[in-house]
């Protein structure tokens, strides 16, 4: 081919290319460079979203063990040995489950996990504590009911003598009042039997004779109730026997006290 016509062939290619229309070039460049790229993407998401998941499960998951029952600490510890995480989730008062032990877990026990996963759990923040009320100076019934409004319990009620207080009111409380116990707890009443100057000691009359001991009593304000007489002949006749208040009982003037007597018959 002599230099001429080569120089004229090339002048037609470039002519040519020169007027190709727009779209075509856009057809030629999604040809060439688009589909390889649309051909990446895929393969891409593919692996990501398919193969390597499936490659990454294969074999990493175990069942999760049971930590419930745990100190938190300890338990955090435990889960660490075997790639995993701890949270805690709540926190709740728990009457017989000490501060910081696992109440409960998520996932559930024996479900399979994988490394890396968090569980969390709800930890016992030990037992609630309430302040005790208010009680001294209220009647027993009014203490009873302030007592069970703070969610504790009536415990037991002793007896004291005082001028000080009308009778059958609470002098004081034990634990004592603004104490903080435990929910649930008993709180004991010391509650006011009557005045100081009414109180007498129950004397002993064993062994004396009905008169005799009818004349103690009297002397210390205090009378002879029901009288019962069972046959016993190795004591005289109105011997009494037994008596149904113990010997140094604290006890109001005016009480009644009852006897049993021997006879002969």
């Amino acid at each position: 081919m002599s230099l001429a016509r080569e120089r004229r062939l090339r002048r037609q290619t470039t002519w040519y290319d020169a007027k190709l229309p727009p779209h075509s070039t856009r057809r030629r460049l999604v040809h060439f460079v688009g589909y390889p790229i649309l051909a990446l993407l895929f393969i891409y998401f593919f692996i990501d979203s398919g193969v390597m998941p499936w490659i990454t499960r294969l074999g990493s998951e175990f069942p999760l063990r049971d930590i419930t029952g745990l100190q938190t600490e300890d338990a955090r510890d435990l889960l660490k040995l075997s790639g995993l995480d701890l949270e805690i989730a709540n926190e709740e008062y728990h009457p017989d489950k000490p501060e910081g032990v696992i109440l409960s877990q998520y996932p559930l026990p024996d479900i399979k996990v994988k490394k890396g996963r968090t569980i969390k759990v709800t930890v016992s923040s030990g037992q609630k504590m309430v302040p005790v009320p208010q009680l001294a100076g209220f009647s027993v019934r009014q203490a009873k009911l302030n007592i069970e409004a703070s969610k504790l319990e009536l415990g037991d009620v002793a007896w004291t003598f005082t001028d000080s207080l009308p009778e059958k009111v609470v002098v004081f409380s034990y634990p004592a009042f603004g104490t903080e116990i435990p929910i649930g707890s008993p709180v004991n009443l010391m509650v006011n039997r009557g005045s100081l100057s009414n109180v007498v000691y129950m004397p002993s009359v064993i062994g004396y004779s009905l008169t005799e001991a009818r004349a103690i009593l009297n002397e210390k304000g205090l009378k002879v109730g029901l009288v019962t007489k069972i046959r016993d002949e190795n004591y005289l006749p109105e011997t009494v026997l037994e008596q149904s208040v113990e010997e140094a009982t604290d006890l109001e003037t005016g009480e009644e006290i009852d006897l049993i007597v021997s006879t002969t018959e």
